[in-house]
Parts: structure tokens; C-alpha cells; sequence
């Protein structure tokens, strides 16, 4: 995991100025949706045990139904646990140089994504919804002249101040000289 402080492939005098995560608002959602799915076994349980009182024997279908409840169980852990790595290991670094995404597309699979601030040209924030409105918390779409030409910043907290950060530090680069490193690339 990527320490606070240690970006991948720093620029020399590059400093952090914003790591953002995804609102905690969506980890609490994503915590009850599943504290409901465990709760789910139960409310199964008592219907199966008034269609049919022999369920409670010890027989094939007290094993079956445990078998069940124990497959189903591990799946909901299992969909818990990779909900919450997704939401801790999925990072949007904002430097004073450049815009760093860090993805994690499953268990074992990362993508790290970066654009110069020099290189915005649109920046979009959209907050849909009851909730999102409520709690302050949206989408923010980055617009560069790069190959990849998006930046997604998805469920963030105040996506209108991000936006505005952003909008900052883009307008700073643009009127920073270039310096003699950068000349000589060109």
C-alpha cells in the first residue's frame, strides 16, 4: 500500500496537497447493505421453520440448510471485505504538479494513472440525488489533453471544492515559467 507521503515516481519539489478518498457516507451504505444481508439468514430461517416444523430434526435438511447458510455467509464476507479494500485502496492524489489515480480493480490488480495540472482543460462536478446532496458528496470528471483524456474522481466528499483546488492549481501552472529541464525536453 502506498504510504501518505511516498508517491509513485515523485518529480523533484513535487509537494501533496490533497489525498481523497471516497466519502465515508459510502462506506457506511456499504456497511449496512451487508449488516441487512447477514440479517437476511435469520428472517429465512424463522419462514422455513413455520413452512416446515420438521426442519429443526437433526436430519439431511437441518445439514443442507446450514451447508447453505454457511456457503452464504462466507459470500457475503467475502463481498464485504473486497467492498471495504475497494474503498480504502482506491486513491486520487492531487500534487502540486499533478493529478494521481490509483485504482484498485480487485483482490490483486492495480491501475496508477497520472496527468499534469498543466494539462487541464475542463472540470466538471456533479452531485445527483437526495443523499449525495445531503451530505455533501459527488462525482468530479477531469478533462486533459492526453491520450486517456478523463479522470473520474467518483463519491468524494465536496466535489465543489476539489473542483475549485483543482481550477487553482491548473491556473498556477499556466502562469509558472517553464524551467530550463522542461525547455530542453521541448
Amino acid at each position: 500500500m502506498m504510504h501518505l507521503y511516498k508517491l509513485p515516481h515523485p518529480m523533484p519539489d513535487e509537494k501533496v496537497i490533497r489525498i481523497i478518498h471516497r466519502d465515508i457516507f459510502i462506506a457506511l451504505k456499504r456497511v449496512g447493505l451487508f449488516m441487512l444481508l447477514l440479517t437476511l439468514p435469520s428472517v429465512v430461517f424463522l419462514m422455513i421453520d413455520d413452512i416446515v416444523p420438521s426442519a429443526n430434526d437433526f436430519g439431511v435438511a437441518t445439514i443442507i440448510i446450514l451447508l447453505s447458510l454457511s456457503v452464504y455467509l462466507l459470500f457475503i464476507w467475502l463481498l464485504f471485505f473486497f467492498s471495504i479494500i475497494d474503498y480504502f485502496l482506491d486513491i486520487w492524489v492531487i500534487t502540486d504538479k499533478r493529478i494521481i489515480d490509483i485504482q484498485q480493480n480487485g483482490f490483486f490488480s492495480r491501475a496508477i494513472s497520472e496527468q499534469m495540472v498543466a494539462k487541464i482543460q475542463d472540470i466538471t462536478s456533479d452531485t445527483h440525488g437526495f443523499w449525495p446532496t445531503v451530505w455533501k458528496y459527488g462525482n468530479l470528471t477531469v478533462q486533459t489533453a492526453a491520450q486517456t483524456n478523463k479522470f473520474y474522481f467518483e463519491e468524494i466528499s465536496n466535489p465543489e471544492e476539489v473542483r475549485d483546488l483543482l481550477i487553482r492549481l491548473a491556473a498556477a501552472s499556466a502562469t509558472q515559467p517553464t524551467s530550463d529541464s522542461e525547455s530542453k525536453i521541448v
